[in-house]
């Protein structure tokens, strides 16, 4: 036995110097380890070094040692070690780095299997899905996949949606999408209701500063002064945010300004925190835990030294603590140096130094090999050396977490891993596949949802331009996700494609940040950190239920199993927590209450039985077994800030706010973490979506919903029925249909209840729309309504109990309707308003509304009714506060408290104990009196911050408090038991307890209403009730009946409606005329006291109407030829109405049905405005405010017009006239004030100065009244003196113009009363006489006193949408409408003076119609086969009509009744347009601008055809015959000038160059009439010289033909005059001639071309053809004839088309420019460019599509007839000339889609610039676009605008700009 060879000495000393970075030297013999972390050094003998064992504790004294050789008969493994060469591929990993279990024989795969380059096999499914099932990833090696042409593909090959392409948000990986964008993309404007968020998202302004981070970078919340403040446990960041006031100055950002940290003391930590030396606080128990919490490593410093740093895993830890190899243990020598490593002190087992592996397997049990000639055996992969150093036990490889995915069943020596339903294992045996579709990550990202696929880049949107989405869940089965808004407090469904989005709820949420699906029995539970509470209720939303309510806090992530029936939620309030409960709320837990700060993501592992959740204060990601035991962090580590977590397979998937993205992780070690996706907008909850996400399980409920009439709600194993919130349950499964009993509360923008049914006592919000500031309640339980008040909308509104039947009850003249209260004995509604200082009553509907008290109130507040006593009850918060009593008709008025009282708010009635309560948020008192305020008594005086809304229900009082934001009750006669019922309410009002016992007794005005005729009060006894009144209107004696109506009153207009105050009674209260239409924009009124009619003019609707004075009968008088009615008055003695329009310049007359309408003055008007009549005298007045402004008068007939006053005039908008005093009033609105002066003008001096802004003006009796703009209110003053001014009503936007009107004033004398003076029509005042006028266009005759029924000559033109009708006779040349129904597109008139009928053609519709000039018998008499008829013509003596059809290149003809229809010409036509008949000569000629634009003339049959002109023209557009001179006019619309010629074409001269846009024209006497299109006008020139150029008629949109009705126009005859010629059909008469014609399709009556009538005087023409046909030498000549013809033609052709390529620039490359109008003010450019598309041929030029085009709104205009018209702009026509080149035979011509242009405030109003905008007018036939480019500014000072007589001016400034 030989000796233990002596001790080595180990020695562990600490280095001095610098720690980490010492030098340390050992004395010879020893090795040097290298120093540790904690700066010690470590010598060890220097023999072990390179002994293959780890003496050093890191390897130190191992590294680089030469690597021991192997014998042959080993295997060299790759880390050095040697081991059998047997062991090599036998599945162990006896290397212990695998190396021997490296490119063993692959094992062969199946057929269906996908073999990996790892020698691995895998299913082929999963071949190219984006996992790396191989774990070498040769699985994924794929092509890319094709992006959709809806995607754009990013550098790296992904795809994401086409939009998100330059959007400003970074969506490929690379950044690809945001590169190389053009610099203004991101320069989105938000529109006037938007705030726009720092990094350019709009969201709306109601949002900006409400406390909410709606942005989502709280850009929203910054630089507001008004900041809800935040609670007071809270800390509130500069920018708005609110955090945990425990965590400002802890040393971290949790703000996102970092102000958190800003200012902070350095002692800001609290007793059971440590400060770090960066100054953040962490838990004091981590300090010197071994690890390091601080981010410098503070808190483990300077620890006590409680023991020597560990031993490695593979040493061994001496009783002296020093560290030794593993290996030298037992080793019979001392090397610890205490002998500790060695027998008796270690149990050591006795050694073989002799052994061989080659005997008995050196007694090892599995493997044995050799060791520097010693014997160490080794275990098989799956076992482990035991103690003895030879046998072997099994390793339990299922204790090991993770170690399978998901089962896990230990073997002797291995294990098998095994997978759930729904999973397969991998090739690995240990990790779990999930079968079906790939996963994807749905999530929140605030303003959309988005899914990405975590294993490829692929990333798709799901929904976007949403507010602030957060949580979110789905639906698989029912493909539907579901998601919650913060901003909107909405939860919203849609499907899971993006399609139908919907509400779900959408009231009484306040912050609902967390949401889970039950996909298994489809309910929604969602949690509220606002009104903190868990809900449920079915998918739709139905059947609500509040679930959980106690002792929350702030819940926020919530997520399901209903599989075990459980649900999980996470609470962040200031006890933070992790609860479980069953689904329906019962067995309630907590998980976890420790070390949770914000636990704000929460996930359950279905397969894995496990669930984790994110702590973002802590950055941390936990988990923990579903009854919370074996609680572990999995990560902590790298998460700033994590907010919701999913899981899937083995990987965890979660948001972080701060980076941006989303990140994955191993589940089990939380390790191979990586990005998923960064540079997100802001990525909130996140889900898996994947069916294995929501396994199927049992429902509880089974098909019938368990039996339940509402709620089925799981729980454990059963199921439990349950009530939506609120509903007492009747029986086991059923719930009460109602509510018997609930607290009703508003709450400014919601009304809520709480039942009283349920212990619960959760607070439901009613669904009602459009709620914004609710303040007063009541209720009435008969009909089970609810009434509130609304103080911004200011409204008093009613709806059922449960929210439906919601209706507005009064909505005008309210300004701060604060207390409301019903009387439910009469069903009356009383209410007080603390901007009117009134208390008013009306039926529960609003209806006979009238006003009770107005005198003597200064804020009345809170009022209450006591039926049965006939009294009601008010409280007066004004300067001298107080409770007033009166009867509830208003008698018996007195105050019964008025001392010591501040604030009295709310008020109750006590009927048992006969008692008024009261509280007063000032004294901060609850306090009660009987009910004339004796024995006043304080029942609650402490702890009430702030009282406001009361009400008392049996023995109990209930209350709301501002200042607590709670509602609170106590015992009514002792003021104890108090309780908080509800807290954390923001905005209390009123409250009130609805019950269905109310005490109801018998009452006078059950019985026949009282015997009143309107209203019938209660009233305190004797009495017991009384009548009253309709505002308005007073009592008759009797006391019972009132009158009929108003007698005296103001009646003003507000652009949309119309109002009434009353002067018959004491007070001011404005009544609004009830009419069914709407009123968009009424300025003018005049009423006649008469008939008690209102008439009213719109400017909008450009309409003048009348209703009767309580809204009915509403009727139009008259709706055409209206542009802006500014100034309206009613002649009631001569029973007329006059109006003035600013729009045309006129001023008219008419009946007052509006019928027998005149044009009184139309010369020298800029702007008439207002207008007064004086009947006795015979004037009227009339100011006008254009650039000399001035007031006239002439006689009511319009003659003897003088100007009185036109100096120092701006405005003058209001008139009136003084019949008392004999003087005129009116009001400037630019001088500011109210003058007078006498009827002739003189005397001039001013009433009332300054005046802001009148505009109406009225007076009656001695009194002015006037509106104002500027103030927004009705004034009076005295009449004489203009003193003593007063506000009528204030606070009325819109007011417009204002009459005064009594009734009762005697109407005088009608001069025109006996048999209308006389008159046929009209009978007119003058100032000493009458006078008899005719309608606008017709004479008087010579007898003075009658008319025709329409003028001799007239023009006629329509303008697609209309026909009317300008006299000749007179001078005025007004336009009347013809009334013709039906109108759409007309394009072209004819007249047939024998039957006095018009003839027209309607492109939309394709017709051709006639009807008579008063609108009736209108007949279709061409239906079919038309496409574009362009042109028409009357035959007036053979009866037949012509017609041109551009669409079909034909002319035909009818007889006129539409019958006996023939084709007439049909070849070489190709645009044929216009088309005119000389019946005398037996011509038809026509127009035709097709390529070789020409005018041809044939015989009316349509032989002898013959082209009179085909040189220098353009578009030939309209054609006109002058019968006298034998003439043929025309307007060249192309080269712009009006031509005329002979009727053989010679002679031809120019009369007229240029015009604009000439498109029809007509002739009478010696005129030439035409319509143009650009300046919108019909004009007219002498036809001899071209001279005397004058404008008819301007600013008609859509002008097209135009016709002269004259009994001049349609003479001579012909021989078809008499009896048709005797023919059968069709007689066409020629110069000398007729023939006889069959229509093309034969028709019942047989027809003979043969004449039955002869005439004497032209003997029939002799014929030459033999019988039995034509000759065959004939026909060859003919034929030969032809082929000459068509070489000539085609000769002729060429050569004109090269001439005319030369004469023209090819429109394929020219470039348009038009310069502005000089009328537009903006300088915005718009340049039009030509590129030639293939043409279409016969392209119809009219919008013929049937209906309105909505793709063309005002201002949006298509350029067509090769640039025909821009609507609303001066084109310069010479600019396109260059359009028409040669085409190949067909048109190039151009039309633009789209040019949009801006009009400025001078030119047209919007209504005007809407009617020829929505058509497509263009006469080319092939099309090519024109894009829209510049218009230079340039060109408009040598263009100035046509003489047309209508380019006003601009004027320096209008009223509409005021």
């Amino acid at each position: 036995m030989s000796h233990p060879p002596p001790p080595l000495s180990l020695v562990l000393f600490r280095c001095s110097g610098v720690r980490g970075s010492a030098e340390c030297s050992c004395g010879r013999n020893h090795f040097t380890c290298a120093v540790s972390a904690f700066g010690e050094c470590t010598c060890i003998p220097a023999q072990w070094q390179c002994d293959g064992d780890n003496d050093c504790g890191d390897h130190s004294d191992e590294d680089g040692c030469m690597l021991p050789t192997c014998s042959p008969l080993d295997f060299h493994c790759d880390n050095g070690k040697c081991i059998r060469r047997s062991w090599v591929c036998d599945g162990d990993n006896d290397c212990e780095d695998d190396s021997d279990e490296q490119d063993c024989p692959p094992r062969e795969c199946e057929e269906d299997e996908f073999h990996c380059q790892n020698g691995y096999c895998i299913r082929s499914l999963w071949h190219c899905d984006g996992d790396n099932d191989c774990g070498d990833n040769s699985d994924e090696q794929c092509d890319m996949r094709k992006c959709s042409d809806k995607e754009f593909r990013c550098t790296d090959g992904s795809c994401i949606a086409e939009h998100w392409y330059c959007d400003g948000d970074t969506d490929c990986k690379d950044g690809s999408d945001e590169e190389n964008c053009p610099s203004d993309v991101m320069a989105a404007t938000c529109s006037v209701e938007e705030f726009q968020c720092a990094y350019g998202r709009c969201i709306l302004d109601i949002y900006h500063c409400d406390g909410d981070d709606d942005c989502g970078d709280w850009s929203d919340e910054s630089d507001c002064s008004s900041h809800q403040p935040c609670r007071s446990v809270e800390f509130m960041c500069s920018s708005g945010m609110c955090i945990n006031a425990g965590w400002r100055c802890d040393g971290e950002f949790d703000c996102d300004d970092q102000s958190d940290e800003k200012n902070c003391t350095t002692s800001m930590c609290t007793a059971d925190q440590f400060r770090c030396g960066t100054g953040r606080c962490v838990r004091l128990s981590w300090r010197c835990d071994g690890e390091p919490d601080c981010s410098d490593r503070s808190d483990e410093e300077d620890c006590e030294k409680t023991e020597s740093p560990p031993c490695a895993p593979d040493q061994f830890q001496c009783g002296n603590a020093r560290c030794i190899g593993q290996r030298k243990v037992c080793n019979e020598v001392n090397d610890c140096g205490d002998g500790t490593d060695e027998h008796p002190h270690h149990d050591c087992r006795p050694r073989s130094s002799e052994g061989n592996c080659n005997q008995n397997n050196g007694g090892c049990s599995q493997k044995c090999q050799m060791v520097r000639g010693l014997v160490q055996c080794t275990c098989h992969t799956g076992y482990r050396l035991m103690d003895d150093g030879k046998a072997c036990q099994d390793v339990d490889e299922c204790a090991e977490e993770g170690y399978c995915s998901q089962g896990c069943t230990n073997a002797e020596g291995g294990f098998q891993c095994w997978c759930v339903q729904g999973y397969e294992l991998r090739p690995d045996k240990r990790s779990c596949k999930a079968l079906g579709p790939e996963p994807v990550l749905l999530f929140a990202n605030r303003i959309d949802i988005r899914q990405v696929l975590p294993h490829r880049s692929e990333y798709t949107l799901l929904l976007n331009n949403l507010e602030n989405a957060i949580a979110l869940d789905f639906h698989h089965s029912r493909e539907l996700v579901f998601w919650s808004d913060v901003t909107l407090d909405r939860i919203m469904k849609a499907n899971l494609n993006g399609s139908n989005v919907e509400e779900v709820v959408s009231t009484g949420l306040e912050s609902p940040g967390g949401l889970a699906i039950d996909w298994i029995h489809d309910k929604l539970y969602w949690t509220d950190s606002g009104t903190s509470r868990i809900e449920v209720a079915n998918l739709d939303g139905t059947h609500r239920k509040v679930l959980l309510w106690q002792s929350m806090e702030k819940p926020r992530a919530i997520a399901l199993h209903p599989i075990e029936g459980k649900i999980y939620w996470t609470d962040w309030g200031n006890t933070p927590r992790i609860e479980y409960s069953n689904m329906d709320g019962s067995n309630r837990r907590v998980i976890a209450d420790t070390h949770l700060f914000w636990p704000n993501g929460l996930t359950i592992d279905y397969a894995g039985h496990r669930m984790y959740w994110v702590d973002a204060k802590h950055h941390v990601i936990e988990r923990a077994d579903l009854d919370g035991r074996n609680r572990k962090a999995v990560i902590s580590q790298g998460l700033p800030h994590p907010f919701a977590i999913t899981v899937f397979e083995d990987s965890l998937y979660w948001t972080d706010w701060h980076t941006k993205s989303i990140n994955s992780a191993n589940k089990f070690t939380g390790k191979n973490q990586e990005i998923i996706r960064n540079k997100l907008h802001f990525p909130m909850d996140i889900h898996t979506l994947h069916p294995q996400r929501q396994p199927a399980g049992r429902n509880r409920c089974g098909a019938n919903n368990g039996g339940c009439s509402h709620l089925c709600l799981p729980s454990n194993k059963t199921h439990t029925c349950a009530c939506p919130t609120g509903f007492k349950k009747v029986d086991h499964s059923n719930c009460a249909d109602g509510l018997d009993k609930f607290l009703l509360f508003a709450r400014r923008t919601d009304i809520r209840r709480v039942s009283f049914d349920t212990e619960d006592m959760s607070d439901d919000v009613i669904p009602l729309a459009d709620v914004r500031n609710a303040v007063a309640l009541d209720w009435d339980a008969k009909d089970g309504y609810i009434y509130w008040t609304d103080v911004t909308t200011d409204s008093i509104n009613r709806a059922l109990w449960n929210g439906t039947k919601q209706e507005v009850v009064v909505d005008t003249s309210l300004e701060s309707p604060a207390g409301l209260a019903i009387d439910w004995l009469t069903n009356k509604l009383y209410w007080t308003d603390a901007g009117t200082d009134r208390i008013e009553v009306s039926n529960a509907d609003g209806s006979m509304r009238t006003v009770l008290i107005w005198e003597n109130l200064d804020r009345p507040r809170d009022i209450v009714v006591d039926p049965i006593g006939g009294f009601m009850y008010w409280t007066d918060w004004g300067a001298n506060p107080k409770i007033e009593r009166a009867g509830m008709d208003a008698s018996s008025r007195v105050v019964i408290i008025s001392s010591n009282l501040t604030w009295p708010n709310g008020l109750a009635i006590d009927y048992e104990t006969k008692r008024l309560y009261w509280a007063d948020a000032g004294m901060k008192t609850i306090e009660f009196g009987n009910f004339d305020g004796s024995d006043r008594q304080v029942l609650i005086g402490s702890q009430l911050p702030h009282p406001f809304g009361l009400t008392v229900h049996e023995d109990k009082l209930y209350w709301t408090d501002w200042q607590t934001k709670s509602i609170q009750s106590a015992d009514k006669l002792t003021g104890l038991d108090r309780r908080t019922l509800a807290e954390n309410l923001e905005n209390l009002m009123d409250i009130h307890m609805f019950h269905r016992h109310r005490e109801t007794v018998r009452n006078p005005c059950e019985v026949n209403n009282g015997g009143c005729s309107h209203l019938c009060l209660m009233a305190p006894a004797p009495k017991a009730s009384s009548c009253a009144c309709p505002t308005g209107i007073n009592l008759q004696t009797d006391g019972k009946t009132c009158t009929p109506g108003m007698s005296s009153f103001l009646i003003f207009a507000r652009r949309t409606d119309i109002r009434m105050v009353s002067l018959d009674i004491p007070y001011f209260a404005d009544v609004v005329l009830a009419v069914n239409g709407s009123m968009k924009n009424t300025i003018a009124i005049g009423v006649d006291p008469k008939e008690g009619k209102v008439y009213w003019s719109d400017s909008t609707l450009k309409k003048i109407s009348r209703s009767d004075i309580n809204g009915k009968a509403q009727e139009e008088i008259v709706s055409t030829g209206l542009v802006t009615t500014d100034g309206l008055a009613v002649d009631a003695v001569g029973r007329k109405i006059y109006w003035t329009d600013t729009g045309t310049n006129r001023i008219e007359v008419a009946n007052l049905d509006g019928s027998m309408r005149k044009v009184l003055v139309w010369q020298n008007l800029d702007s008439p405005r207002a207008i007064a009549l004086y009947n006795e005298m015979g004037y009227m007045y009339w100011s006008d405010w254009g650039e000399h402004a001035k007031l006239e008068r002439s006689a009511m007939d319009g003659s003897d017009r003088v100007v009185l006053i036109s100096n120092n005039l701006g405005w003058p908008n209001g008139l009136a006239i003084d019949t008392a005093g004999s003087q005129l009033l009116w009001a400037d609105a630019h001088t500011e004030r109210i003058e007078a002066a006498d009827l002739n003008g003189q005397n001039r001096h001013t009433l009332v100065t300054p005046v802001q802004h009148p505009y109406g003006l009225t007076l009656l009796g001695s009194h002015i009244y006037w509106t104002d703009w500027q103030s927004r209110s009705i004034q009076r003053a005295d009449k004489s003196s203009g003193t003593n001014t007063i506000t009528v009503r204030a606070n009325l936007p819109g007011l417009m113009d204002i009459q005064a009107v009594d009734r009762e004033r005697p109407l005088g004398f009608n001069r025109c009363g006996r048999r209308n003076g006389g008159c046929t029509h009209l009978c007119l005042p003058r100032p000493n006489d009458t006078s008899c006028a005719c309608p606008t266009g017709i004479l008087l005759k010579g007898d003075g006193r009658s008319c025709d029924d329409s003028p001799e000559s007239y023009l006629l033109f329509s303008n697609r949408v209309s026909v009317r009708r300008i006299s000749l006779d007179t001078d005025d040349h007004t336009d009347v409408h013809v009334h013709v129904p039906e109108l759409h597109n007309v394009i072209s008139l004819d007249y047939d003076s024998v039957d006095a009928k018009l003839y027209y053609t309607d492109v939309t519709l394709d017709v051709i119609r006639r009807s008579n000039l008063d609108g009736s018998g209108m007949e279709t008499v061409i239906s079919q086969g038309l496409k574009t008829t362009d042109g028409l013509a009357v035959d007036w003596v053979a009866r037949n009509m012509y017609w041109t059809d551009t669409g079909r290149n034909t002319i035909e003809v009818a007889r006129l009744d539409g019958t006996s229809r023939k084709v007439l010409v049909n070849n070489s036509l190709d645009e044929p347009r216009a088309i005119a008949v000389f019946p005398s000569k037996g011509y038809l000629f026509w127009t035709d601008w097709g390529h070789i634009a020409k005018i041809e003339r044939s015989h009316l049959d349509g032989s002898d055809r013959k082209v009179l002109i085909n040189t220098d023209l353009g578009w030939p557009n309209g054609l006109t015959l002058d019968y006298d001179t034998r003439r043929i006019f025309w307007v060249d619309a192309h080269l712009d000038r009006i031509e005329s010629s002979d009727l053989n074409g010679k002679l031809r001269q120019v009369l007229v160059s240029p015009v604009s846009h000439p498109f029809a024209l007509t002739q009478q006497d010696r005129w030439i009439y035409w319509t143009d299109w650009q300046t919108k006008s019909i004009q007219r020139v002498d036809k001899h010289t071209g001279r005397n150029k004058e404008t008819v008629l301007a600013n008609v949109e859509g002008l097209m033909d135009i016709i002269v009705v004259s009994p001049h126009r349609q003479t001579g005859t012909n021989l078809c005059g008499v009896n048709n010629g005797g023919c059968t059909h069709l007689c066409f008469a020629k110069t000398n001639s007729f023939v006889c014609a069959c229509p093309d399709e034969p028709e019942v009556r047989p027809c003979s071309t043969s004449d039955t009538l002869v005439p004497n005087k032209l003997p029939k023409a002799p014929t030459d053809t033999p019988p039995g046909g034509a000759s065959p030498v004939n026909y060859v000549i003919a034929l030969l004839l032809t082929l000459v013809l068509i070489v000539y033609n085609y000769a002729h052709l060429t050569h004109s088309r090269q001439h005319k390529k030369s004469k023209f620039a090819d429109p394929g490359v020219s470039n348009l420019t038009y310069s502005n109008p000089s009328y537009r003010t903006s300088t915005q450019e718009v340049k039009i460019e030509a590129s030639q598309k293939p043409p279409i041929y016969n392209q119809l030029r009219y919008k013929k599509e049937g209906g309105v085009d909505g793709g063309y709104t005002k201002e949006k205009i298509r350029i067509v007839e090769g640039v025909c018209l821009l609507s609303n702009e001066e084109l310069y026509w010479d600019d396109l000339k260059q359009i028409k080149p040669s085409r190949g035979g067909l048109h190039a011509c151009m039309r633009t889609d789209t040019v949009s242009l801006q009009a400025s405030s001078a030119s047209l109003d919007d209504g005007e610039t809407e009617q020829l905008l929505q058509e497509e007018a263009s006469e080319c036939s092939s099309i090519t676009t024109i894009t829209p480019s510049a218009i230079t500014p340039q060109r408009h000072a040598q263009h100035s605008l046509p003489d047309t007589g209508w380019a006003s001016t601009r004027k320096p400034s209008t009223e509409s700009e005021v």
